[in-house]
């Protein structure tokens, strides 16, 4: 499909209607998609950590959700989309390391619940709320983002399609 444009791991995508944005393999990740729906135009980071301050290399801000989300606004005001319109989905931030931490290990200390409080927490300190979400539980989804509607399609083999 050439109106496409895949997110990979620690990586974000703005795009304008009619683009579909897609990303795949959210386990503990999170895509957060911020759109104006007035403009049509929106992104989706797929975001690893909660913040930067969790490792040592801070260099891409799409790998964490609170600088993700600032990239995200920033891009879009640029394109001359309204803070006042944007509202956001949520999609992953699975605990999928349940197994480990019920074993002692906990360095994981369920990071996709982390993900998604942060990215609660940011985006409602810039005003923008979260609209819709599938979020939590133990399995892993995929996310097709349109941009023509502000539809989120989630794709799970656990749980089926879910439209946001």
């Amino acid at each position: 499909m050439s109106n496409e444009l895949i997110v990979k791991i620690a990586d974000y995508k703005i795009a304008k209607s009619p683009a579909i944005i897609t990303t795949h393999g959210l386990g503990s990740c999170l895509a957060i998609v911020i759109y104006d729906p007035q403009l049509k135009i929106g992104g989706l980071a797929h975001v690893m950590l909660p913040e930067p301050d969790l490792v040592r290399n801070q260099s891409n801000p799409a790998k964490f959700a609170t600088t993700a989300i600032k990239e995200l606004i920033t891009t879009l005001e640029g394109m001359g989309c309204s803070r006042i319109r944007m509202v956001s989905k949520l999609v992953g931030g699975a605990n999928m390391f349940s197994k480990l931490l019920n074993s002692g290990k906990t360095s994981y200390s369920n990071i996709g619940q982390r993900n998604t409080l942060q990215a609660k927490q940011e985006l409602n300190n810039y005003g923008i709320p979260v609209v819709a979400e599938d979020t939590g539980a133990d399995y892993g989804r995929s996310v097709e983002f349109l941009i023509s509607s502000g539809t989120v399609i989630v794709h799970s083999f656990r749980a089926g399609l879910k439209e946001l």
